[in-house]
């Protein structure tokens, strides 16, 4: 019985972090009102890539995704004048629902995304 269950948990977890795939939205309040957010995810395994829109417009690949049961975890690199400043993300799955908080610079925003 163990082993039927053990292979039950590993052929469903591909299916686990299939959740994930696909388009995310929301918004974030930067202070000057809300402000739209577009996050592209893709799992595969326990690895995620994906990208996001900065806020020049252009599109900003996210480094080091991982993913561990219904938590995801990842790093934004932008780039402001030449200058480069890596973010962490991280999040919670919950249905269509992954509540984020993203440190920019020590400060937590935590906002909410859901799947489109």
């Amino acid at each position: 019985m163990l082993r039927f269950l053990t292979v039950v948990l590993l052929l469903a977890a591909p299916i686990f972090a299939a959740d994930i795939d696909g388009k995310w939205t929301g918004s974030i309040d930067a202070g000057g009102g809300a402000m739209p957010l577009v996050y592209n995810f893709k799992a595969d395994g326990a690895s995620l890539t994906g990208s996001t829109i900065g806020p020049d417009g252009m599109e900003v690949k996210l480094s080091d995704g991982k993913i561990s049961g219904n938590n995801i975890s990842f790093n934004l690199t932008l780039d402001f004048g030449g200058q480069s400043l890596t973010m962490a993300g991280k999040g919670v799955l919950s249905g269509s629902e992954l509540k984020m908080t993203l440190d920019f610079m020590g400060m937590p925003f935590e906002f909410v995304l859901k799947k489109s």
